[in-house]
């Protein structure tokens, strides 16, 4: 799993040595033994290793404009960001950033980001949050480069993915009943396997579905929706191929009014941005059933290519949240970071196999530990 993003940011971080100038031999913080005659200096201990990821408001007294919330990372004895790894005051010692080094660097970045199919802005955000932390500062006397450079990267990457995390299981249980699911996308990204994993989620929490089957376009839709149906025991609205598929919708919502049940998951036609009829006809449920969700299925394999249905289908119908599958076979990690960042709609829930289990929310720690896993 993103095999070939963790890969180049380890590699990235390897190179950590080569973006600052030669060590400087300290001007005001060394003093001489007068017994000896030895050179004493003050050495910065290395941070342990980075356990914990928490998002808080801090102030940077070093700066005249206040920092309103950053993420930070906590060691299990010692707190340490990267700005506090590199320092900038008069008089400090250590090696400081070369300028030109760091551009070489925030290119390999960049291309290294490209291969892994993250979406430009993401890039461009990476890269302005590792050049504003590291631009002008020294690298602390006894820290090690690569954690430096590692630090930094996490700090851009989680600056990326604050805002990429949804609550399914409490927007569901807190919202009145019956909770209307649409889901949305086009062929072949698992959203029909999607909708029957999120219905045995919902009954392991106690509550009871509706399976609406809205796909009456696809040969064999209906008839896939039912074998989950069968499997999960819930109950399915269906009509027959080529029925109206707003007519199902509705009749789905009205059979949970009348029986009280608490959700209902409406699959719809999985259909390319650009079919113009096929995107009027999921205008038309929305209209009819007012879903409290519209949730879109994304295959992370697709990359960019998901990143650009995402924003045409936020357009067409609006985006609440997201769902990503096939994770497991990602190797390059870019729809994952991008996709939320593109339409500014978290990601709820990323598919890790074809069991019904094999799914789980997702959070940007989960995704910096696999992206920085050794």
């Amino acid at each position: 799993m993103f095999g070939a993003l963790r890969k180049k940011l380890a590699s990235l971080r390897k190179r950590g040595a080569e973006v600052v100038e030669p060590e400087e031999e300290p001007d005001v913080d060394s003093s001489t033994d007068t017994a000896t005659g030895a050179t004493l200096e003050t050495v910065t201990p290395k941070v342990d290793e980075v356990t914990d990821l928490e998002y808080e408001s801090t102030v940077d007294e070093s700066d005249s404009t206040e920092e309103k919330g950053r993420w930070r990372f906590f060691s299990r004895r010692e707190t340490k960001t990267s700005s506090e790894v590199a320092t900038s005051g008069i008089g400090d010692t250590g090696r400081k950033i070369n300028e030109d080094k760091l551009d070489d660097f925030l290119w390999e970045l960049e291309m290294g980001l490209l291969e892994a199919d993250v979406a430009l802005p993401v890039i461009e955000e990476i890269k302005n949050g590792v050049r504003n932390d590291l631009i002008g500062r020294r690298i602390s006397r006894g820290y090690d480069l690569g954690d430096a450079i590692e630090q930094t990267l996490r700090d851009a990457i989680a600056g990326v993915l604050q805002h990429s995390e949804f609550d399914f299981d409490a927007f569901i249980h807190d919202h009145d009943k019956p909770v209307v699911v649409m889901f949305v996308g086009i062929n072949g990204t698992g959203k029909t396997t999607a909708i029957a994993k999120i219905s045995n989620r919902i009954q392991k929490n106690g509550m009871t579905t509706v399976l609406s089957a809205s796909d009456t376009f696809r040969a064999g839709a209906i008839e896939q929706l039912s074998v989950h149906a069968d499997k999960l025991n819930t109950k399915i609205i269906k009509h027959q191929s080529g029925g109206d598929p707003a007519a199902v919708a509705y009749d789905a919502v009205d059979h949970a009014k009348a029986r009280r049940r608490d959700v209902v998951l409406v699959d719809t036609a999985g259909r390319m941005q650009t079919n113009a009829n096929l995107m009027d006809e999921m205008k038309k449920i929305k209209r009819v059933v007012s879903p409290d969700l519209i949730i879109f299925v994304g295959d992370s394999l697709a990359g960019n290519d998901a990143v650009e249905q995402a924003i045409a289908f936020d357009k067409a119908v609006g985006i609440d949240s997201i769902i990503l599958t096939k994770i497991d076979a990602d190797a390059k990690g870019g729809a994952a970071l991008s996709i939320a960042h593109a339409i500014g709609k978290p990601i709820a829930f990323v598919s890790t196999g074809q069991g019904y289990e094999d799914i789980i929310p997702f959070n940007g720690k989960w995704m910096l530990d696999r992206l920085f896993a050794e």
